[in-house]
């Protein structure tokens, strides 16, 4: 007789799934993407537009950045000019007093007082 060892455990069990329906697997899966297909293209869409907006900003920033620069570079050249206009008077005033000196000297050996 057959006795509970002679089965296999696995028998009966492929009779007992269900076939499976190639035509509903493919009505599912094409369910489940027109669910989420439209929601993701919506999310690539404004992925997108950020990345774009992003790039946009960072080309900004950077003439930003550049016109900081070229202020800095102006301020610089403002404070040289200005630290040259100072140095020019020191000269302009140490001129004017030896000349002034020059002309004291002049007048006097004129008056006959050897220096």
């Amino acid at each position: 007789g057959v006795g509970p060892s002679d089965a296999s455990p696995d028998e009966g069990v492929v009779e007992d799934l269900p076939l499976i329906d190639e035509k509903a697997v493919e009505q599912l899966t094409e369910g489940l993407i027109s669910h989420y297909l439209p929601d993701l293209q919506r999310s690539k869409s404004a992925l997108q537009e950020l990345t774009q907006n992003q790039v946009v900003l960072l080309e900004t920033l950077e003439q930003e950045i550049s016109k900081f620069k070229e202020c800095n570079s102006i301020l610089d050249i403002s404070a040289l000019f200005s630290e040259a206009k100072h140095y020019h008077n020191k000269l302009v005033n140490i001129r004017n007093e030896m000349m002034m000196l020059h002309e004291k000297t002049s007048k006097l050996k004129v008056s006959g007082i050897n220096i």
